[in-house]
């Protein structure tokens, strides 16, 4: 864990002026992240096992069994959580035929996404933020579509994280609007996950953020036996995918190596998680994603958005992509007495992080360079939607991977007494009850 020290500033900054202010958790994301069931994810995903199998290749036309099943089953939960929305949140399974790649797929595939969208309060906010899990799993062959796999923690888990973040928001309002969704085809290569940020670029939706929650409930390690039930992964990117050869320039000249969507959004998913979530620790990862493996939110980070991966600080390979047996004393399987509920309790909290109840970020952020001077001089404009208390400014040093210290300010410029040489600054939104939006860094004005 790390401390922020945060400070009320007027427009000028010097070292005299400094006041502590104090962050207060706004009490109704504290209530929500109250409202989160150990019990309620415990359901979901015995439940998601009682279907046998959910590999992507598997049967949709039967009832009780196999990925169609389990579609269906969790868009009924959807569904179900509609009716305390007063109509906001909608709910459908979106489709696309997919021919066979003679590698993980072997016949023509109809591929389901189970989606259901809350939508914002404000409708000059086109804002979107994505929580996501996969509903699909596999057996030690990803190919094998016909035995049990049951698929607790591997993503049993990111998709009763998923359902439990939409039962918990469906009851509340956001100006922005939240998307929850269960993907399929994770295991046959990102396949669901990619056709759904295919098609957000395509039809231009403005996604501020993607939440993927994979492998999440367990709190051992195989081979070593490392039980942490107090500390969860976020990996993020650091370097933008999505457009690089024109970014590239920028990003050396300024020295933002470590400033990407991602990671920005990956620094806020620590800092809120661990300001509302008791006894967790957000760990953040330099890596997209685990070394040489990939996740859903892959696709969305190629396509430009801000997008990581919450995952549990150590898996369990003996549970992870294994039929079920047990051999020399060891239990092999994803079996649902592996997964610690109450870990992934506080883990589902980290979802429930402010974003969509927080104003737009500010717009036009610069940093003047007309001059040369050891202050740094900001100035923005306000957002396009959101009501506004006032702005952060946030600033750290070059070699530290969190924001140190915070200003806030009501004006929409300040002028600090550290050197842009020194140091990196941002600037956030904030609304009376304190939810805050994603940092903007500075762009060179002159």
């Amino acid at each position: 864990m790390r401390k922020i020290l945060f400070f009320a500033a007027s427009a000028l900054v010097s070292s005299h002026l400094f006041a502590q202010v104090t962050i207060n958790r706004d009490p109704e994301i504290d209530q929500m992240v109250k409202e989160i069931s150990a019990d309620s994810l415990q359901s979901y995903i015995y439940k998601m096992v009682s279907f046998g199998t959910r590999n992507t290749l598997s049967t949709q036309s039967n009832p009780n069994r196999g990925i169609g099943a389990a579609r269906n089953w969790v868009l009924s939960r959807f569904n179900e959580f509609a009716k305390q929305s007063n109509g906001r949140l909608t709910a459908f399974i979106d489709t696309t035929t997919l021919q066979p790649d003679k590698r993980r797929v072997d016949s023509l595939l109809l591929l389901g996404n189970v989606v259901a969208t809350l939508k914002g309060t404000d409708p000059n906010d086109n804002r979107i933020f994505i929580i996501s899990g996969h509903l699909d799993n596999m057996r030690t062959s990803v190919m094998n579509r016909i035995d049990d796999a049951p698929g607790a923690n591997d993503d049993g888990s990111g998709s009763a994280a998923v359902l439990e973040c939409a039962r918990i928001m469906s009851k509340h309002s956001f100006p922005a609007t939240v998307i929850f969704v269960t993907v399929s085809g994770e295991e046959q290569g990102l396949l669901g996950s990619t056709f759904m940020a295919n098609k957000a670029k395509r039809e231009n939706w403005n996604i501020e953020g993607v939440l993927n929650n994979d492998i999440m409930g367990s709190d051992n390690s195989s081979e070593t036996k490392i039980i942490d039930n107090t500390r969860i992964r976020v990996f993020s990117e650091g370097l933008p995918f999505y457009e690089m050869d024109k970014a590239g320039k920028n990003i050396r000249q300024l020295g933002l190596e470590n400033d990407g969507k991602a990671r920005q959004l990956a620094r806020y998913v620590k800092e809120i998680g661990e300001r509302y979530v008791e006894n967790i620790e957000v760990v953040m990862v330099y890596r997209n994603d685990r070394f040489l493996r990939g996740g859903d939110h892959s696709p969305y980070v190629e396509n430009g958005y801000a997008a990581v991966r919450i995952t549990e600080m150590n898996e369990n390979f003996y549970h992870q992509h294994q039929d079920v047996r047990k051999e020399n004393g060891i239990q092999y399987g994803d079996l649902p007495e592996f997964v610690d509920y109450e870990y992934l309790r506080k883990n589902t909290g980290v979802n429930l992080a402010n974003l969509a109840k927080a104003p737009a970020m500010p717009q036009d952020v610069k940093v003047e360079v007309r001059r040369l001077t050891n202050y740094t001089i900001l100035s923005w404009a306000a957002p396009k939607t959101g009501q506004v208390k006032g702005y952060n400014v946030l600033m750290r040093e070059t070699t530290s991977a969190f924001w140190q210290k915070k200003f806030f300010t009501t004006q929409t410029n300040m002028q600090l007494p550290y050197s842009k040489d020194n140091y990196f600054f941002a600037v956030q939104a904030v609304n009376e009850t304190g939810n805050e939006s994603l940092p903007v860094l500075p762009v060179p004005g002159r």
